[in-house]
């Protein structure tokens, strides 16, 4: 069975758009990992697009805005601010994978941001979206100040920094890193190469019989 990979952080735009689509381009399983986008920069020693000059970061934001109309989503709507800190947010989506509510939460959370315009660094926002998905308030509010949370967190994001993963989104499919919304078609048509590989290709990973 192929090993594949959803890297995203809840404060990326890029990575909503994706989360949108990757249901209807890469089969299952696929597992929804989080991770600090903040974190890949820190160890990369690189920053975002969304974090320099006004015409770079306003050229970014009106390609999301014409990917998204593209993909037939509904229109952008920009929390202000934005970018902002997301760690709550993502220590909640941690949490969440671990009561089997994972990606119902990311897509309330993601949806909640850029289809609402809601400010996720904002407790009550993230709280909200879990609630919307039944997580229970408390619980979560819990679960983002716990140690074995923020571990989890800070642990996924070094171990995805050393497969490879610099930014999201990101699928991987075994040793394959596929960074960019505008990948997801290249990684759907490599799975689907690789699916169709004759049994006699020495590549083929399936054994011969």
């Amino acid at each position: 069975m192929r090993q594949m990979t959803f890297y995203f952080d809840l404060g990326s735009p890029f990575a909503y758009l994706a989360a949108e689509r990757i249901p209807t381009l890469i089969p299952e399983p696929i597992e929804w990992q989080p991770v600090l986008l903040g974190g890949l920069f820190k160890l990369a020693g690189r920053s975002s697009w969304a974090l320099g000059d006004d015409k770079r970061r306003q050229a970014g934001m009106a390609e999301i805005e014409r990917r998204a109309q593209s993909y037939g989503l509904p229109p952008m709507r920009w929390p202000d601010p934005w970018p902002t800190d997301y760690l709550i947010a993502m220590r909640a989506a941690t949490y969440a994978f671990t009561v089997g509510k994972g990606r119902e939460f990311t897509l309330q959370a993601f949806r909640s941001a850029f289809r609402h315009g809601r400010d996720m660094s904002i407790a009550a926002n993230v709280l909200q979206a879990g609630e919307q998905v039944g997580i229970d308030p408390n619980r979560l509010t819990t679960a983002t100040s716990d140690p074995l949370i923020k571990e989890a967190l800070r642990g996924a994001t070094e171990a995805a920094f050393q497969l490879g993963v610099f930014g999201v989104p990101t699928v991987a499919i075994d040793d394959e890193l596929f960074w960019g919304d505008d990948q997801l078609k290249d990684a759907a048509a490599h799975l689907h190469r690789s699916s169709k590989r004759s049994p006699n290709d020495p590549d083929n990973p399936v054994p011969r019989t």
